[in-house]
């Protein structure tokens, strides 16, 4: 078998976007892969379910998004044409022929859905502070564009959250929802001009939708209005005003209007979600299930890339995705109760529903992305497609199990793979690698990171300490204990490691983790010196600078410190790995992007720093233009880059 090379997953396809046709004969998704200019193609394929048979439909690479208009049509926007201002949407029959461009719309789409009679509802950007392009025509549009452009050498804040990772600065900017009639080619502005629309959700008879979103002029408090637009006359109703819940899909579910939202009171900005149940009448919202599972998929990898449904009403019942223990399944919704449709191992990444036919988006067995058909009576599931062949006569290591009785007695979960070529009388060093969140979970599924690293000879551990996700809320809550109850689950799993894989060298230990598995790198360096080398990315220094200058820092930092700086500013400190810098020993490497705003660069500069003021080895890779998804969705050349780094620092620390 040959090895998992740093390089590979140039190599794989990323499945997303994943939706049948209206009566479920056909369905089409996107499958995108790196190409040669540093970036990813995305070209829209088919798949007919009679036949079995998926094949490329598009190939200009600059489409990932479609609906279906019919059985038959296809309607996308696509980047063939240059629409510096806009955005060209094209059609094409499956039966065969070329795309004909259909309409041209003067704001840049994110998302669209289509309510009949030649009607749209889109989402694009808008900007509160600036004259709206769409209020002039001609030569004085452009005009406004050029003053638009004009103000980009400048920013001015006076809002919370002020920036956001992947959108860069976002003062009095909004997702603003327009309705489109192509019919007149009249553009409408629906949503209220300072609300940030998040979601939008059409009944299946079209007669009227739901959208939902934060709407603030100062600090957005993280709740959200509900709206439902009816679709006939357009009239506008508040179903829910802002300040109450926290809403992550709505949908209409057997005559009602069922919500997945959560009050964030017992456990904070990390609660789970649960299902209400609107009352418009009187204004009211009705708590219906709480089952204290995380809804929607938590499973890390770096071998996906952008996404899909994932959760749906159809047929007077609600679909979704549930992360459960270590793995994600699609759940149903149906009569009062929650059921699992799908295995209890790997990752449902997406999935739709046409009446009886459910497809998904699925890791299983260490594979990569394919697209499976499920059987809803029996749970069987059939793939359906052979898109990604990247792994074949490559090794990938299985990962085996270890969980183990932590000191507090709970049952903690975590998996060891074995080095390729793996001989029990030698001995190997060993990569820990701390997954983010916290509220995430490393499960049974492929991750390239720790399959190349298997490859180079490298034991990988990985374990889901107390603040993961899965298990229920009390589990993940990490509130005011970061730095203690997680990372003696951590210490504790890396003995049970030791213990049962003596061919591990406990003196070549090394270290790796981004995002809180970056803090809890910089926590572990400044705590033991157990470990010989460190790889720390995009991470927590200090949470006083973590809470005030990043998209999340001003409510989620703050609820998670159970502290603030005005009121727990030695609780923070205390909390900070910075403070314990003067004790690290270990060589660490340190990974930022300069456009992440989840957790800034500033926090990698900081440590970076304290290491080389007291002498400890310390190298920073500072990637330009990358952000908070660097190891996910980053330029792919650049994500060569930082896994070489990290590879080469262990080799040099753990293998010389």
């Amino acid at each position: 078998m040959e090895p998992i090379r740093l390089n590979e997953f140039l190599n794989y396809r990323f499945i997303s976007a994943l939706a049948l046709a209206p009566g479920g004969a056909h369905a089409a998704f996107a499958v995108s892969q790196s190409n040669d200019q540093n970036g990813y193609d995305s070209n829209l394929w088919l798949l007919s379910l009679k036949e079995e048979r998926a094949f490329q439909f598009t190939a200009s690479g600059k489409e990932k998004s479609f609906i279906w208009e019919d059985r038959e049509t296809l309607l996308f926007p696509s980047g063939r044409k240059d629409e510096p201002h806009g955005t060209v949407f094209f059609r094409q029959r499956i039966g065969g022929g070329e795309a004909t461009e259909a309409f041209r719309l003067p704001v840049k789409v994110s998302a669209f859905q289509g309510i009949g009679k030649g009607r749209y509802l889109i989402t694009a950007p808008f900007r509160q502070n600036l004259p709206d392009p769409l209020d002039f025509e001609g030569e004085e549009r452009n005009a406004v564009y050029k003053a638009m452009e004009a103000e980009e050498d400048y920013e001015v804040l006076d809002e919370l959250p002020f920036w956001g990772n992947g959108k860069g600065f976002t003062n009095k900017r909004r997702s603003r929802l327009y309705l489109y009639d192509e019919t007149m080619d009249k553009l409408s502005a629906i949503s209220p001009p300072l609300m940030n629309v998040e979601g939008i959700t059409v009944a299946e008879d079209l007669t009227r939708a739901l959208y939902f979103g934060c709407e603030f002029d100062s600090v957005c408090d993280q709740t959200a209005a509900v709206h439902e637009l009816n679709l006939e006359n357009l009239s506008d109703r508040v179903l829910l005003p802002s300040g109450r819940l926290h809403v992550d899909g709505a949908f209409y579910l057997g005559g009602a209007i069922t919500l997945l939202a959560t009050d964030q009171k017992r456990y904070g900005t990390s609660e789970n979600t649960a299902l209400y149940r609107l009352q418009p009448e009187n204004g009211g919202c009705a708590l219906i299930l709480d089952p204290d599972m995380s809804f929607g998929n938590s499973v890390g990898t770096d071998s996906r890339l952008w996404g899909g449904i994932s959760a749906k009403a159809s047929c007077d019942a609600l679909y979704t995705i549930v992360t459960e223990q270590n793995a994600s399944r699609l759940y149903v919704f149906r009569g009062g109760a929650l059921l699992p449709l799908t295995a209890s191992k790997g990752a449902v990444d997406s999935f739709d529903v046409e009446g009886d036919r459910i497809l998904f988006v699925g890791m299983r067995g260490m594979g990569l992305e394919e697209i499976y058909a499920l059987d809803a009576r029996t749970g069987e599931e059939k793939r359906l497609t052979d898109i990604n062949d990247a792994l074949r006569g490559r090794y990938v290591g299985e990962p085996e199990k270890l969980s183990f009785t932590n000191s507090d007695g709970l049952s903690i979960d975590g998996w060891v793979i074995r080095p390729k070529g793996y001989d029990p009388s030698q001995t190997y060093p060993a990569i820990l690698d701390i997954h983010g969140g916290p509220k995430t979970v490393y499960g049974e599924v492929f991750v390239h990171e720790m399959q190349h690293w298997a490859s180079e000879g490298y034991f990988v551990l990985f374990c889901n300490p107390r603040g993961s996700d899965g298990r229920g809320n009390a589990f993940a809550d990490l509130r005011g204990k970061y730095g203690s109850i997680d990372y003696r689950d951590i210490l504790e799993f890396t003995d049970q490691a030791l213990q049962r894989y003596p061919a591990i060298d406990p003196a070549r230990l090394g270290v790796a983790g981004g995002s809180y598995g970056g803090f809890m790198v910089n926590w572990i360096i400044g705590h033991t010196e157990r470990f010989a080398a460190a790889a720390s990315q995009r991470s927590i220094a200090n949470w006083m600078s973590k809470t005030l200058t990043t998209d999340i820092g001003y409510y989620h930092n703050m609820d998670q410190m159970a502290a603030t700086p005005w009121n727990g500013a030695d609780r923070m400190w205390d909390f900070s790995p910075l403070k314990y810098a003067d004790r690290v020993k270990t060589p660490t490497l340190f990974i930022h992007s300069n456009e992440d705003y989840r957790c800034w660069m500033a926090e990698g500069l900081q440590m970076f720093t304290a290491l080389k003021l007291h002498g400890v080895p310390a190298r920073l890779c500072l990637f330009k233009g990358e952000n908070h998804e660097l190891s996910r969705s980053g330029k792919p050349q650049h994500r060569v880059r930082r896994l070489q780094e990290m590879t080469e620092w262990f080799n040099h620390y753990l293998k010389a």
